[in-house]
């Protein structure tokens, strides 16, 4: 790595930036090294499994409340030699918004605005901190919609989707966030605000920036405004489920949805082991209606057409199919969402991979060959309409120390990368790879690759001043 990509630590000159913005800035609110933001050491992905002690100390957080306030705050950091870990709701799953106490967070929350929504040009223009479902709710009543739809849609921020280029249920039929950003106002490293990118669906003058910075978690700027495209809200929505003998059964009937002339708006799929801990953790029934589950979403006109035509060719599949009622519908997708949890002590390592969706049953297929090398449970719930899977990784703790946890759990999650790898995949398909996951990116990407990458990290932010340590 590059000596410009990673900003040496000075605990000491936190405190000066502290007090530098508060002296210059007192309607900047900007919290001290303390007790108050031990919360902001991590992301979701990294916080601990126990609660932290009441002693914890966290790192020092500024909260702007607009794109002015950021450049102060990244010009004054930069005078001091402080890098800066921007962040957003902090749901993030790869460590990219986790921070050191010799590091100033910067949270959006409070550029939390919807600047504008144009229903003539079918974008809506927000700051970062707007949470994702709150901007749903705007649009509702316009008969609009933001089409990314991450897990975490109900707490998480548009920023932070931007950050990792968020995916979620609605890829199969929408795209990933990237394909609903238009143009990013972003603070770089310098104190500068630029803007890249278009209003306009169509621009290709210059290069591509906007897409640079999507997903790019917060190493090179940090996003202060958004322009994005919305949708016009389906003139009908219905849930269709297919359940099928076997696991293997249920990836060959995919295939069946990719070959008819229907497009699902999502297509997930549930393997054996995920509905039965659905089940035992929700207190539903879902294995008693087949051993795999794809759960599939259509939208549009023509619905009755649609579906007629995609329960006719998952039928020939080998399928139980149902067109579900709208209530049904609802608590399927819930589950989907919230449904699984842990019933049992146990060790837990859960990945973000993704792979062509024709090579799905590969994957799947050498589950069990893990199981019986490493001494885990492997599992998966996947976004099959593109090839994303969340396989979880477990270890019942029975008696052991919890903290002893046992090298096998990361021996297998590496290996199930390199399967991944194998077959053109990736090892991150919306996740991002902060810090969790760089020497994995390493087996994906060549040594000329990263270099590229850094040298751009370099040429926009020569200091290291964002999130040094992380994506890179």
């Amino acid at each position: 790595m590059s000596g410009t990509t990673e900003a040496p630590t000075h605990p000491g000159r936190v405190a000066e930036v502290v007090g530098a913005l508060r002296q210059a800035h007192p309607g900047l609110e900007v919290c001290p090294t303390g007790t108050a933001t031990r919360a902001f050491r991590f992301d979701t992905g990294t916080a601990p499994s126990s609660e932290q002690p009441s002693g914890t100390i966290g790192p020092a957080v500024a909260f702007p409340a607009s794109a002015a306030e950021v450049q102060t705050i990244v010009r004054v950091a930069s005078e001091h030699n402080v890098s800066i870990v921007p962040r957003g709701a902090g749901t993030g799953l790869s460590g990219g918004a986790s921070a050191s106490l010799d590091q100033l967070v910067v949270s959006t929350e409070r550029l939390n605005r919807i600047v504008e929504v144009s229903p003539l040009d079918g974008v809506a223009v927000v700051e970062p901190g707007v949470i994702n479902a709150a901007l749903n709710a705007h649009l509702e009543p316009l008969g609009l919609f933001y089409a990314p739809d991450p897990a975490s849609w109900e707490i998480s921020t548009i920023g932070g989707n931007i950050a990792t280029n968020a995916g979620g249920l609605r890829c199969a039929g929408y795209g990933v966030t990237r394909e609903s950003v238009l143009r990013l106002d972003v603070v770089l490293a310098d104190g500068s605000l630029v803007s890249v990118g278009h209003r306009s669906v169509k621009g290709v003058n210059g290069l591509d920036l906007t897409s640079l910075f999507v997903g790019s978690e917060g190493v090179l700027g940090i996003v202060v405004r958004a322009t994005v495209r919305l949708r016009p809200v389906p003139v009908a929505r219905r849930t269709i489920s297919a359940f099928f003998p076997s696991t293997l059964d249920g990836l060959d009937g995919l295939d069946s949805i990719t070959l008819s002339p229907v497009q699902p708006t999502v297509v997930e799929f549930f393997d054996e082991p995920s509905l039965t801990a659905i089940d035992a953790f929700s207190r539903t029934a879902l294995r008693g209606r087949g051993a795999s589950l794809v759960l599939v979403e259509l939208d549009g006109y023509g619905i009755d057409e649609q579906t007629a035509d995609l329960s006719a060719a998952l039928t020939a599949a080998g399928a139980v199919v149902t067109a579900e009622t709208d209530k049904d519908g609802h608590a399927l997708w819930e589950l989907r969402r919230h449904g699984r949890g842990q019933t049992e002590p146990q060790w837990f390592v859960g990945e973000d991979i993704a792979v062509p969706k024709s090579r799905l049953r590969d994957v799947y297929s050498r589950f069990a060959e893990l199981e019986e090398r490493f001494d885990v449970r492997v599992s998966a719930v996947s976004h099959a309409g593109d090839g994303n899977l969340h396989p979880a990784i477990t270890k019942p703790i029975g008696d052991a120390d919890p903290d002893d946890r046992p090298a096998s759990l990361d021996e297998a999650a590496t290996e199930l990368v390199r399967i991944a790898l194998a077959v053109g995949g990736t090892v991150t398909g919306e996740h991002g790879i902060g810090t969790v996951k760089r020497e994995w990116a390493a087996l994906e990407l060549s040594p000329r690759h990263l270099a590229a990458q850094r040298a751009l990290k370099d040429a926009l932010d020569p200091a290291g001043l964002f999130n040094p340590g992380k994506a890179i």
